[in-house]
């Protein structure tokens, strides 16, 4: 009796889900200060690990220790080819055990979905592509071009210990790269049963993560004070967080709009697009964030006893910046802030943006629509920020391409940073199969 047919890639299919879990498992927490973040060469050791398995070795370079950052090289078919980079941060949230219905760090497997801190932001494309290159290394599966592969520290904290430091003293592992995906990108919205947008990020807005401090003169709290540190600062952080700057339609939004304008058969008013926007759910937020430039107040800071009047306070701001309007952003700053308050930038890097279009584009729509038959990939621009930025300055293009089949229902947009983040198997594995069609070629 002749023996059916392997399923092809029934090895990564079957393994995405434990090797989710076993990464979530392990507590990459970054709050951003070295002392108190934890677990990334923990993790960076496992990927090695899991790589050395199959056969593909790796780098491992610290920028401080514990701030791991790992490096692997695919070598394709065609040495004339130039590489693509396919990036992953280990580093997750913080995240409060009592908020959640199950541990954050547990990794628990219930109702056909991975529950953890990090299933969805973004330790899911990790396992999918550590599944899909062990099936490869497995079976004998070579790519056309090399595959670099990077996962990465700090994501989450601006990446300075991470992709910013990858980039700035060890380049030469990313010799070739031409092209990056990773997160934020690839995944469906449902329009109707034969129609799912898949949006790919081309773009995302710049960080801008800053401190105002308001002087005044300090004094006992009974008296009649006309000079208060703190009510010059409420008052600039109130005129900011109740702000709505104006509307600017970017290329992929424009391209965007297009495609739900279609998709849905409506009109949609450039200047109020966020209208049309809601059609599309709990993710328009997130869309309806990079439609402008965006400052929201985070954190304050003033005084140090009731009674006391303090010469000082302090807020956070965390401002995003659209491609190209870094200066018109500050301008718009300064106009909110007014007299007698300061600013000074805690994080900032760029805006990123490319085009929608060439060959590796074509091979994303392909690879979606060989898949999932109502699929329509569109560009969109993320309102938040990835480490597409430092992998920018080496002459990438980059894009969000972690491919994932959502279920219709599933509040996705909630799930980034969110309590109860969890991510469907079938997701993934559908996932599997996308990047095993686009990496084999791209």
């Amino acid at each position: 009796m002749s023996q059916p047919t392997p399923t092809p890639l029934a090895g990564a299919q079957s393994e995405v889900a434990d090797l989710l879990s076993e990464l979530i498992r392990i507590d990459t927490t970054n709050t951003g200060d070295s002392a108190t973040s934890a677990g990334e060469r923990q993790a960076a050791e496992w990927v090695a690990a899991k790589l050395d398995e199959v056969g593909i070795s790796s780098v491992v370079h610290e920028s401080e220790p514990g701030r791991a950052n790992l490096v692997a090289r695919i070598e394709g078919t065609n040495r004339d080819r130039p590489a693509l980079l396919v990036h992953g941060h280990l580093d997750v949230v913080p995240a409060d055990p009592a908020e959640w219905s199950v541990h954050p760090f547990s990794g628990e497997q219930r109702d056909g979905y991975v529950w953890g801190r990090g299933a969805v932001d973004m330790k899911d494309m990790d396992a999918m592509t550590l599944a899909l290159v062990r099936d490869w290394a497995r079976t004998g599966v070579k790519p056309d071009r090399d595959i670099v592969l990077a996962f990465v520290a700090d994501e989450e904290a601006g990446g300075r210990k991470g992709a910013h430091f990858m980039v700035d003293h060890h380049a030469d592992l990313f010799e070739g790269c031409t092209e990056a995906i990773s997160e934020v990108g690839g995944f469906s919205i449902t329009v109707r049963d034969d129609l799912r947008l898949y949006l790919v990020q081309t773009a995302e807005k710049g960080l801008a993560w800053m401190r105002l401090t308001a002087g005044g003169r300090p004094g006992h709290g009974s008296f009649v004070h006309d000079d208060n540190a703190v009510t010059r600062l409420a008052a600039a952080v109130a005129r900011i967080g109740s702000s709505r700057l104006p509307t600017v339609l970017t290329p992929p939004m424009r391209e965007f709009l297009d495609a739900v304008s279609d998709a849905y058969s409506i009109e949609i008013d450039p200047n109020e697009p966020e209208v049309a926007l809601a059609r599309l759910g709990s993710i328009s937020r997130m869309i309806g964030a990079a439609l402008r430039n965006t400052a929201n107040p985070t954190m304050l800071d003033a005084g140090y006893k009731t009674n006391v009047i303090p010469g000082t306070a302090s807020a956070t701001i965390d401002g995003r910046f659209l491609y190209g309007q870094e200066a018109e952003f500050e301008k718009q700053l300064d106009e909110l802030i007014g007299e007698g308050v300061t600013r000074e930038w805690i994080t900032y890097d760029q805006a990123v943006e490319t085009t929608f279009d060439g060959p590796s584009v074509d091979l994303m729509v392909q690879a979606l629509t060989a898949e999932d038959p109502g699929a329509r990939a569109v560009p969109f621009t993320m309102s938040g920020g990835t480490d597409a930025k430092s992998f920018e300055t080496l002459g990438m293009r980059c894009f969000g391409f972690s491919p994932l089949k959502l279920p219709a229902e599933l509040d996705f947009a909630s799930l980034f940073h969110g309590i109860d983040e969890r991510i469907s198997v079938d997701s993934m594995q559908f996932g599997i199969r996308v990047l095993d069609r686009f990496l084999r070629q791209a």
